[in-house]
């Protein structure tokens, strides 16, 4: 274990005590760079770098040998502010199959020095395929990986595009970490001829739409959301001969709203006269609209960033879903008819109780039928039930408890008519959220046990005697934070922080090919602790354990994890399952057809 830390001056403004926990975690957010930068040999140019990994289960891939394609080399230095880094992309002409039963995206990055978290995106067309935060460095340098599968976005990465990317860096005296990137992208051809081609939803989209920024820009193409007010809009066209529609929605929060879990009730507020503290209360929903009509919504996941909380839990393993931030799925077809007309519709992104900044775009996944040059579609039935949003509070000057709740039900129903015959489609999203937050020590302890339902359902049926398609996803994002201050000796205090994050997700899939069913449950507990003296933080320590089980048809992976200032104390994996796997049937029948879920 290593703990020792060189000291810097940090800025007095980055100091000032703030009487609340949630303002301290944006304290400790602006120290992070200047006290984790480490000496443990005379030499760092012999020690070689420490990886930083996200714990997830390994992409299955086929036992073909992939045709890798380098898309993009560079350095991240002074980016702040400027354009994306572009790149031409061609699809790969080296390989003796166009076909592709998995396509990912792996990118690498190396850092060394000091340097903050940075949120980066990286788009194909204007489409994102992965939004994800940069690992803070050491002295000693650093390296991490990011693969994930892009299998979906089959369609776009057949024809030459602009790659783009956004990391918005700065690079001066103090912060000296310049990011050095490259992305890969590796294509892994069908295995035979009766193979198919198969991602997470069923067979991938014929087209997909960039709901994005255009270029040129200087900073990301995703909209940026600064208060509850604000509407990021993007306009576009669809061919008149989709039957199916999805829309894959990207959310990050920065800023004011980088802890908005934390953020307590303005009346606490306004009476205890704190006007540098992020409010607005802990509630956050993503509102996405159609021509002004709500479609669908999105409760995320609360993402802790590599500098977040104590930035020591992090090293080497970082928060759930930090390395790839989760994108969200709102099944658009029952809107299908509204915008089959050939004209220009709109989409637009709110955020309830948003400060600034909170980053969206979304791709919109279109699957068309070539036996028609028209479809046609009805939206049946809408329900958008109101937010229901109830705040209890009970305070005394700067102590005191919060119970925040919401709920909403939104519900779609309608139907398209191609060559696959009149399929008509329901979405039903159901959510509900719980927050209990607790002050005390005149605000500087802070407690919060959050829980969010965010479910969905699915429901295509098409013809008689076809069987029906159903997908239900049942997610609880759990979060419980607790972070305290105590004042010690001779101008010091010791900044106390405890962090547990869970995000289970079960699935159930049933349809012609049958039933399919998986679960993930996947939880990281977290310790830390930072003694600052006289405006220099002199020690620090992080513990972090991880337990990540994931089960599903035929498969299966489990793996526990802990570690311990950069130091990994133990790692136990397992990959199979303990009954008899059973292949799911149809997976990998080459055959086309009508896409329902």
């Amino acid at each position: 274990m290593d703990n020792t830390f060189i000291p810097f001056l940090v800025l007095s403004l980055f100091l000032l005590h703030f009487p609340l926990s949630a303002a301290n975690l944006h304290k400790i957010k602006q120290l992070r760079p200047d006290f984790l930068v480490q000496t443990t040999s005379s030499n760092n140019d012999t020690t070689p770098p420490t990886e930083y990994f996200e714990v997830t289960r390994p992409i299955q891939l086929p036992k073909t040998k992939p045709c890798s394609y380098n898309v993009l080399h560079h350095d991240f230095a002074y980016t702040y502010g400027k354009p994306p880094v572009l790149a031409n992309y061609t699809p790969p002409s080296h390989c003796p199959s166009q076909k592709f039963s998995k396509i990912v995206l792996e990118w690498k990055a190396t850092c060394k020095g000091r340097q903050f978290d940075r949120i980066f995106g990286v788009w194909l067309g204007g489409v994102e395929l992965l939004r994800s935060c940069t690992a803070e460095p050491r002295a000693t340098g650093i390296v991490w990986t990011v693969q994930k599968d892009i299998t979906r976005y089959h369609s776009l990465l057949l024809s030459n595009q602009t790659l783009a990317v956004y990391l918005g860096n700065l690079v001066d005296n103090t912060y000296t970490g310049v990011y050095h990137v490259d992305i890969t992208i590796h294509f892994y051809p069908i295995e035979s001829k009766f193979a198919g081609l198969a991602s997470g939803n069923g067979f991938p989209a014929d087209l997909i739409l960039p709901i994005s920024r255009n270029l040129p820009l200087n900073d990301g193409l995703w909209f940026p959301i600064v208060n509850s007010s604000d509407v990021g809009l993007k306009k576009f066209k669809i061919p008149q001969n989709a039957y199916r529609a999805v829309l894959e929605v990207y959310v990050s929060f920065h800023e004011s709203d980088e802890f908005w879990y934390a953020n307590p009730p303005n009346e606490y507020l306004s009476a205890n006269n704190l006007t540098g503290t992020p409010g607005n209360g802990p509630f956050r929903e993503v509102v996405v609209a159609l021509d002004g009509k709500v479609v669908g919504s999105v409760w995320p996941f609360t993402v802790i960033y590599t500098g977040g909380v104590n930035p020591l839990l992090w090293r080497p393993i970082t928060g759930i879903g930090s390395f790839d931030l989760p994108s969200y799925d709102i099944e658009i077809t029952p809107f299908l008819g509204t915008i089959l007309d050939g004209q220009t519709h709109s989409f637009g992104f709110s955020v309830t109780n948003a400060l600034n900044v909170w980053f969206i775009d979304a791709n919109l996944h279109l699957w068309l039928d070539t036996k028609s040059s028209r479809t046609e579609g009805e939206l049946l039935n809408l329900i958008d039930k109101p937010l229901v949003e109830s705040l209890v509070s009970d305070f005394n000057g700067l102590n005191g408890s919060f119970w925040t709740s919401a709920k909403r039900f939104i519900l779609s129903t309608g139907w398209v008519k191609s060559s696959y015959g009149n399929i008509t489609t329901s979405l039903v999203q159901h959510f509900s959220y719980h927050n209990k937050m607790v002050i005390g020590k005149n605000g500087d302890k802070q407690t919060v046990n959050q829980t969010i339902f965010f479910n969905d359902t699915v429901h295509a049926k098409p013809p008689s005697p076809l069987v029906d398609s159903v997908e239900d996803t049942h997610r609880k994002f759990s979060l419980y934070l607790g972070s305290d201050e105590l004042d010690q000796d001779n101008d010091t205090y010791l900044s106390v922080a405890n962090v547990t994050l869970g995000f289970d997700e079960n699935k159930s899939q049933s349809g012609a090919f049958g039933v399919s069913k998986s679960s993930l449950k996947n939880v990281q507990d977290g310790q830390g602790t930072i003694v600052v003296r006289k405006n220099l933080v002199v020690r620090g320590q992080g513990d972090t354990q991880q337990d990540y089980r994931y089960t599903s048809t035929g498969y299966c992976y489990f793996r526990k994890v802990g570690s311990s200032n950069y130091t990994i104390l133990y790692d136990k994996i397992r990959n199979s399952c303990q009954k008899r796997s059973h292949p799911r049937l149809g997976l990998n029948l080459f055959k086309k057809l009508p896409v329902m879920l």
